[in-house]
Formats: structure tokens, C-alpha cells, sequence
């Protein structure tokens, strides 16, 4: 039959038995699918439908058509709904089994091409209707698929979930000057593409930063994938960041495995303590981010990834650049839009409103009651200088809260949990404002610049009086350089 698939030898190569029992072969085969199957239909090289079967007829009606003349001589896209004909036209490559359904039904179907004999060139396809009723004659098959579909459905949404973001920029707790300049920052870089360099001291909030940008960028929908690079050996933080090609060494993984630049495709890769990166991985680093191009480990093979990259770190940069420890090139490609984090000692107003957030996370990780501290004991934690940031005054609050028999958390608890946490000279409570008693708003409702200012004095003051007015030794207990003292009290006369 002209329209048959070429067999595996050319027929001229064959004594003319052989000839004659592959051509029997073939019609024997054709006449086998039609009769078998639940249905077959032919079509030529441009996809019209040039033949049907009898078994085919009966779909004919769901499909819309009363005989098969009106049928016959339409494109396979056009009536046939869903079907995959023109990918087989396409490409030349069988379809062997797949599930087709539209408003003629659910079926069970291969689509094989047809070259001729002679020059082997593609003249047309086969669509053959295996199974009408896949649900019960493959009901065991179906099944399984199913339940492998739900477990990789439940897989996709818990890797989503782990990787969507956890904060905004309304989770970055202040009102004060400090505070809001970073929240500025952060949604100006938002609207960029370009890298950005996160600088600060450990515990400052520089991960939660990194989650707001994110979540407010236009790569929002895309995943947010973050790795510690103080927190991986270097002997690994290749295979890491750029994957492992199948069987790279012993011991891989047969199927490899993508690194965080190609799982970040998309959206954000979140590169924590950056300065720790080792200086053999530092050109690697230089040339991702310049091509936009990987390549995993043990492979020749060059992977492109489109990924925003946010870079963090506690450590002077620009020191090590000098130091030779850390690459110019690097540092410039990554310092383009640069945020630098304030310490908490710079910002003690946000101090309170940090304190009763923490406080309301603490209870719900643990089931109970929020502490509730005194004015006195908030007023103690607004004066410390908060070495640790954010990180140690959460600890210091969970200690006080786990040692105090209900409630409610005083002074006494605090400074008990200051002492043994190795804090040398504990400041004193910073004196509350006293409320105007006349009822005026212009008197209540100040500026908040006023209000800070006020409350700089007061810290001041009382570090003064905590170390018998050596301003050294009080600029120290602040946190600040002894100019910065120098300015603060001129600027108070």
C-alpha cells in the first residue's frame, strides 16, 4: 500500500519473496489496526483527512458531522478538537500512546507517520482510537497515574509554598528616620532589575529586606530561592550554585541535579554573606552574572538563566577588596544599587513597636498568651546598644518571658537576662516623655522629628549620668563615635 510506513530495509535490497511478504506485511497490519481498533482515520501531508474507517463513523455525530463526506477533506485541527495530528506532521516522530479528550469523549490513541516506500519522505499520518473507555478497561493504569499526579501536584505546591516570599516591606517594623529611609530604598530597588548590595550588621533584617524587594518587584510571581554562603563548605558551594550534571562524579545523582542560579530562573536568587564567598569561585560568580549563562559541574553544556540577584553581608566590602580578598570586578557588579541596613542602637524609636511584634510571634510559635512587658522594662530595652540587633533582642525577651512565673516581664527580669548574656554596663531606663495635661493636639501629636530628637536627649543624658559625664565613655554606651556625641549635644543647645 503506497501509504504505509517505509519498512526497515529498502524493498529493491531483497529477493522478491521477501519484497512480497513485507507488502503482505503491511496490508495485513493496516487491516489489523482498523478492525481492532475502536477507530482510524488517515491524513495527508498538509493534515487533511483523507479516509475513515467504519469504527470512526460513530464519533462522527459528537463531533458534529452526519456522514462522512462532510467529514472527509477537512483540516484534522478543525474538527478533530485537542489533537496532536500536526505535532506528528511536524516533527515525523510518533505519538505511541496518549490520552485525547474532547466533546466526542476520553480516549486512548496513537498517531503514527506514513513515508513512502520508495524515498522515505513524510506523505501523511495515522490516528488510531486504541481504547472509547479508558476509565474502565485501563482503570488500573489510570489510577496510578492519578496518584502520581496528586503527589507531584502536593510536591509543586509545598515547593512553592517554601519558596514564596515570607515578608514585605510592611513587615520591616519603624516609624524612625533610619527605618523609613530603608523602606525608600527598598522600593526604589524594587522597580530595578539590577543587583542589589545589602550591607549591615548580623541580625539587622537584611534576609526580611531581600523577601519585601521581591514581593514587591515585578518578579514577584517567579520563586525566591536564598542561599547561606557562610553556611556551605566551599567544596560544595559550586555544585550549589551551578548544579551537577548526570553521573559529574561518583556518587551523583544519575538524573543531576540544578543548582540555585537555575531553580531561581525567573525570579530572585538571594545570596546571604557574600563576602564569605571563596576566591576560586569568585570569577565563576563574575562571569553568571555578566552572561547570564551556567554551567553545571561536570558538563560543556551552557545553561541561560534569567534570575535578579540580591547579595547580603555583615562584612566591610570594600575592605576586602583592598584586602585582595575579595574581586573588584565582583564587587562593582554587585554594589549597583547598595542599602545599607541601620543597626537597632540607630534606631531605638522603633524599638517598642519591635518589641510588641516579637512579642505577638512569640506566642504564636508557642501556643500561649503574648508577654506583656512594664513601661519600665521597654523603656530599659530602648537604651541598650543591641550588639546582636534584632536577633539579640528577641533572645533576651524569649529568656524573660521562659523566667518569669506569669505574664508579665519587669525591669528586674531583664537586666537579670542583660548580665548573664555578658553585657558589661546595662544603660539605664530611658525617662518617657510626660504627657501635656492641657489637652492640646499641637502639644500631644508632635513631629515625629521633634519626638526622636527629644528622645536622643533624654538617651543621652542618661548615659552622661550613667558614666559621670566622661563623654567617651558615654558615646561608647551609646553606640556612637564621640564626634557623633559632639554634634548630638550642640545641636541640643
Amino acid at each position: 500500500m503506497h501509504a504505509m510506513p517505509a519498512p526497515l530495509s529498502s524493498p529493491q535490497t531483497l529477493p522478491l519473496d521477501a519484497q512480497s511478504i513485507l507488502e503482505l506485511a503491511a496490508r495485513s497490519m493496516f487491516q489489523l489496526f482498523s478492525s481492532i481498533s475502536q477507530g482510524m482515520f488517515l491524513v495527508d501531508r498538509a493534515g487533511r483527512i483523507v479516509w475513515v474507517n467504519e469504527g470512526y463513523k460513530r464519533f462522527l455525530p459528537a463531533l458534529g458531522f452526519s456522514s462522512v463526506d462532510q467529514f472527509v477533506g477537512h483540516m484534522v485541527d478543525d474538527v478533530v478538537p485537542n489533537t496532536q495530528m500536526r505535532r506528528v506532521l511536524e516533527t515525523g516522530q510518533a505519538i505511541l500512546i496518549d490520552l485525547l479528550t474532547n466533546r466526542a469523549g476520553t480516549f486512548v490513541v496513537s498517531r503514527l507517520p506514513l513515508r513512502d516506500e520508495q524515498s522515505g519522505e513524510l506523505i501523511g499520518a495515522i490516528g488510531i482510537v486504541l481504547f472509547d473507555h479508558p476509565e474502565t478497561t485501563l482503570q488500573p493504569l489510570i489510577s496510578k497515574f492519578a496518584h502520581l499526579q496528586r503527589d507531584l501536584d502536593d510536591a509543586r505546591r509545598e515547593l512553592a509554598s517554601q519558596r514564596r516570599t515570607k515578608y514585605t516591606l510592611a513587615s520591616f517594623v519603624g516609624g524612625s528616620p533610619a527605618a523609613v529611609e530603608v523602606k525608600r530604598q527598598a522600593r526604589r530597588a524594587a522597580l530595578s532589575s539590577s543587583p542589589v548590595l545589602l550591607l549591615g550588621e548580623t541580625g539587622t533584617g537584611k534576609e526580611l529586606l531581600a523577601h519585601a524587594i521581591h514581593a514587591a518587584s515585578a518578579r514577584a510571581a517567579g520563586p525566591l530561592v536564598s542561599v547561606n554562603i557562610a553556611a556551605v563548605p566551599d567544596t560544595l558551594l559550586e555544585a550549589e550554585f551551578f548544579g551537577v550534571a548526570p553521573g559529574a562524579y561518583t556518587g551523583a545523582d544519575r538524573k543531576g541535579r540544578d543548582g540555585k542560579f537555575k531553580l531561581a530562573d525567573g525570579g530572585t536568587l538571594f545570596l546571604d554573606e557574600i563576602g564569605d564567598m571563596p576566591p576560586s569561585l569568585q570569577p565563576k560568580l563574575l562571569r553568571a552574572l555578566q552572561e547570564g549563562e551556567i554551567e553545571p559541574l561536570g558538563s560543556n553544556k551552557v545553561i541561560p538563566f534569567d534570575a535578579r540577584v540580591i547579595a547580603a553581608t555583615s562584612r566591610d566590602l570594600a575592605a576586602l577588596v583592598r584586602e585582595g580578598k575579595f574581586r573588584e570586578d565582583l564587587y562593582y557588579r554587585l554594589n549597583v544599587l547598595p542599602i545599607r541596613v541601620p543597626p537597632l542602637r540607630e534606631r531605638r524609636p522603633d524599638i517598642p513597636a519591635l518589641v510588641e511584634v516579637l512579642a505577638e510571634d512569640m506566642a504564636l510559635r508557642s501556643g500561649s498568651a503574648p508577654p506583656e512587658l512594664s513601661a519600665d522594662a521597654v523603656a530599659l530595652l530602648s537604651a541598650q546598644t543591641w550588639r546582636g540587633n534584632i536577633r539579640e533582642l528577641r533572645n533576651v525577651l524569649e529568656q524573660a518571658a521562659m523566667r518569669s512565673d506569669s505574664q508579665h516581664i519587669e525591669v528586674q527580669h531583664l537586666e537579670e537576662v542583660l548580665r548573664e548574656s555578658g553585657v558589661k554596663q546595662i544603660a539605664p531606663p530611658i525617662p518617657a516623655a510626660p504627657i501635656p495635661t492641657d489637652g492640646s493636639p499641637s502639644r500631644v501629636l508632635r513631629p515625629l522629628a521633634e519626638q526622636v530628637a527629644e528622645l536622643e536627649r533624654r538617651a543621652i543624658d542618661a548615659a552622661l549620668t550613667a558614666t559621670g559625664g566622661n563623654k567617651l565613655a558615654a558615646a561608647k554606651l551609646l553606640g556612637i563615635s564621640r564626634a557623633k556625641l559632639y554634634e548630638r549635644l550642640e545641636a541640643s543647645v
